[in-house]
């Protein structure tokens, strides 16, 4: 056990993880994903995007970032992906876990078959866990390794019509404290919850559905019934949650795991 004071003071200037830090960032093709892209890019980390080939295909992602296509959902892709990533880098430092997507148009749980039941907790809570044990040895070689989870406010607080994505999102929230519980102190593992986020996920995402367009009434539709309940008074944009996520993957956070962090304009107060 380390004594905490011989712990070196953390530099608390920089929100963000060290320079040089090399990154995984599953579903690094999203709205929320590329966003993180760019910030992790501006803050000197190394990145790589795994993502699904359609997603890449349709974003690109920058100049310089590492991309390997992987169906996080499937064990044998992930297992490749990470394998490829061990013979590039031999380490991460960090994984930022951002693969997701609902069911659109909302239904009651009566009205969700059960293909598309598994499918959304596969592609929220399967995804996940594969993720983050293929990512465990590569974490495990780094002085200060650290998960990130995207989970969901609709994991703490549900909404009507959001059962199966709900319950994903709940069971996400399980997975992180289990891998913080099993991996400490080595490894810290913190998930964020936020509300409504102006992406294309509000279509189902960058790759499970087409390009946002008509996919986006939904919640238009609806959109003033959400703002009544955000004290802050709007839907947040990527750079909302992109600013926590990077903070909890730095030394500035270094004391904190096993938490949620939700970041939904006041909407719930937990």
């Amino acid at each position: 056990m380390t004594n905490s004071a011989s712990l070196a003071f953390p530099d608390l200037t920089r929100l963000a993880p060290r320079a040089g830090s090399k990154v995984v960032i599953a579903g690094g093709c999203g709205g929320l994903g590329r966003v993180l892209v760019q910030a992790s890019i501006d803050n000197e980390l190394d990145v790589c995007v795994m993502d699904l080939q359609v997603s890449i295909d349709r974003h690109p992602p920058p100049s310089g970032v590492l991309s390997i296509a992987v169906d996080a959902t499937n064990e044998e892709s992930v297992k490749l992906a990470f394998e490829q990533l061990q013979d590039i880098w031999g380490h991460i430092d960090h994984l930022f876990f951002m693969v997701g997507f609902a069911l659109v148009p909302i239904r009651p749980l009566e009205a969700v078959s059960l293909d598309d039941w598994e499918r959304i907790q596969a592609g929220n809570l399967r995804s996940a866990f594969l993720c983050s044990r293929e990512a465990l040895p590569l974490l495990m070689n780094s002085a200060a390794p650290s998960i990130v989870n995207v989970s969901s406010g609709l994991g703490v607080n549900l909404l009507k019509g959001y059962g199966a994505y709900g319950a994903a999102k709940a069971g996400l929230i399980g997975l992180t404290k289990a891998f913080a519980a099993e991996y400490a102190p080595k490894l810290r593992v913190n998930a964020l919850a936020p509300g409504a986020v102006l992406t294309a996920f509000m279509g189902g995402g960058t790759g499970y559905s087409k390009e946002v367009t008509e996919e986006w009434a939904w919640f238009t539709d609806n959109q003033d019934k959400h703002l009544h309940l955000i004290p802050l008074g709007r839907i947040a944009v990527p750079e909302d949650v992109v600013g926590p996520a990077l903070f909890l993957a730095s030394e500035a956070a270094r004391f904190i795991t096993g938490q949620t962090l939700h970041v939904n304009g006041g909407r719930i107060t937990p």
